[in-house]
């Protein structure tokens, strides 16, 4: 998406159509290349990331639609909003469907424009320079850098260009990688603050925990907190009867989206407690894990997710550290 053509097939994008579960007599007179390409078909669509709107996402598009709005027709005393949590918890996602959903509106009330970029959305090379950042952002709008431009060459260039194509809103993710404990990533951060100050647009960033890596110390770190709203993600709890209802809830719309012959509707939600220890709360790692079981059931046949299913998933290094297996029950005397 860190390209004009790429990020413009995402927001083209429609919510992908499940695939038709045939009836039970269609399905079982299929032949096996028939059969092939159906199950293909459905562990692909398993395999998407499909969008659940967790509380998280919707305030972050919330707080950011709000931003925009305020935002508008302002030289001056513009803010921005910063999403920080950690890895897994859709801040990625959240910061995108923003984006997207800004781009949907904004071509409705005016269609017809060829030659306008709502949207620039990139990612923070790791020790970004000045020049490494202005770059990115030239090679999302198509523009050529040769290795002889200047930081500032490029700069002036990209802001002309994204003032002149009407570009309103700007997704920096992985602004983590920033580290303003050093003077490059002093100098990158400056670069940043330019875009800011120079393109009439709501400016949104992204990063891993950012109250721990310094991202609000020193001076440019207040600068940075006295112009953004921030809104943190995290992992769901699973303490407060609240708590569980709203995780129930979330495995209810990823089971709901399962294609699968024999699955009981129902049966993922009654494991709720123990899909909340295999993964930490974190919505990434539940996703991984009730699709990849999915697949796995299509493929030797059982077409229902059991027990032995999930447990045969290998989760992500976070979620695996954070779980606990219950100890097997001591037999009883004979």
């Amino acid at each position: 998406m860190a390209t004009k053509q790429g990020w413009a097939s995402f927001v083209a994008q429609i919510s992908q159509e499940p695939p038709r579960l045939l009836p039970a007599e269609d399905w079982k007179r299929l032949t096996p290349f028939e059969r092939d390409l159906y199950d293909e078909a459905r562990q692909d669509y398993h395999s998407a990331l499909l969008l659940v709107a967790t509380p998280d996402i919707k305030k972050v598009i919330h707080t950011g639609t709000k931003l925009v709005i305020n935002n508008r027709g302002k030289q001056l005393g513009c803010r921005g909003l910063i999403v920080s949590g950690a890895s897994g918890t859709g801040k990625s996602t959240s910061i995108t469907q923003l984006g997207k959903k800004f781009q949907i509106e904004l071509e409705r009330r005016s269609p017809g424009v060829s030659d306008r970029i709502p949207v620039v959305y990139v990612v923070v090379p790791p020790d970004a320079t000045p020049k490494m950042l202005a770059t990115e952002m030239a090679i999302f709008l198509g523009l050529p850098v040769a290795p002889r431009d200047s930081p500032q060459s490029i700069a002036h260039t990209v802001a002309s260009v994204m003032r002149r194509v009407g570009t309103g809103m700007v997704l920096v993710d992985e602004i983590h990688r920033l580290d303003l404990t050093t003077r490059q990533g002093k100098n990158a951060s400056d670069q940043l603050k330019y875009f800011f100050d120079t393109i009439s647009a709501t400016f949104v960033y992204a990063g891993l925990d950012l109250d721990e890596n310094g991202m609000f110390s020193g001076v440019r770190g207040r600068q940075i907190a006295g112009r953004f709203i921030p809104v943190n993600t995290s992992p769901f709890t699973h303490r407060t009867t609240q708590d569980k209802q709203d995780w129930a809830k979330l495995v209810a719309a990823m089971e709901h989206a399962l294609r699968l012959h024999r699955h009981q509707p129902g049966s993922l939600v009654e494991q709720a407690g123990y899909l909340h220890d295999r993964t930490g709360g974190m919505i990434g790692s539940l996703d991984q894990l009730i699709h990849e079981a999915a697949n796995d059931a299509i493929t030797d046949g059982t077409e229902k997710i059991t027990k032995k299913h999930l447990d045969a998933v290998i989760l992500d290094v976070a979620a695996q550290a954070q779980f606990t297996p219950p100890r097997p029950r001591r037999a009883g005397p004979q």
